[in-house]
């Protein structure tokens, strides 16, 4: 309590901006948005959308919050760089089991590709905090950035100032250096973005 007394509006604003626009979040979002421009029918749109969601967010974030809440890692945004192991690899697992069940079912190609992708952000950037902590955050905000502008043009580009207010708020909250919202942002953009281009 006495730590956030002493927090300055500006603190609070970044808080919110940091939960408000979490991984989690951004990733039950993208892919009901990416079903929806591949069926444009509700039904399809919101049943294979949601089940991205729930093996790439909600199924991970739920094992996240709890161990988090059992003193595993230090919150569920895991700032400690040495406790996002077991995340990292629960993260891949289940959008991996994810993307084998929209293979086998027969999804939409854009919204598997959508998956490959993601999964390889999550490697690639599993791979990267190994030995240095690269935001998922700014990774996650810049990868779904760079799929909405593949999807519906240049004029997305303007949802990169997104990308800044999130990374900014890391930032301010000192969860990560510019550095590293910089590398998870153009992670982002260029394996989420660029296969997302290439394989859609």
């Amino acid at each position: 309590m006495g730590e956030l007394a002493r927090w300055t509006w500006v603190d609070r604003v970044a808080r919110v901006v940091t939960e408000v626009l979490a991984p989690s979040v951004l990733v039950t979002v993208l892919p009901l948005v990416v079903a929806w421009q591949a069926t444009r029918a509700v039904g399809p749109a919101l049943g294979w959308g949601l089940l991205v969601a729930l093996t790439s967010s909600v199924l991970p974030m739920a094992v996240i919050v709890w161990g988090a809440r059992s003193g595993r890692w230090d919150g569920h945004h895991v700032r400690d760089r040495k406790g996002r192991l077991v995340p990292f690899l629960t993260l891949i697992v289940l959008s991996s089991i994810g993307l084998a069940l929209l293979m086998v079912l027969g999804a939409p190609w854009m919204l598997v590709a959508l998956d490959v992708t993601m999964v390889a952000a999550l490697v690639i950037t599993g791979a990267i905090t190994m030995w240095w902590k690269v935001s998922m955050h700014a990774a996650v905000a810049a990868g779904a950035t760079a799929v909405l502008v593949v999807l519906h043009g240049p004029a997305w580009l303007l949802s990169s100032l997104v990308v800044v207010v999130i990374s900014w708020s890391r930032v301010r909250l000192g969860d990560h250096t510019a550095a590293q919202v910089v590398g998870g942002s153009v992670v982002g953009v260029a394996v989420v973005g660029g296969l997302f281009a290439v394989l859609a």
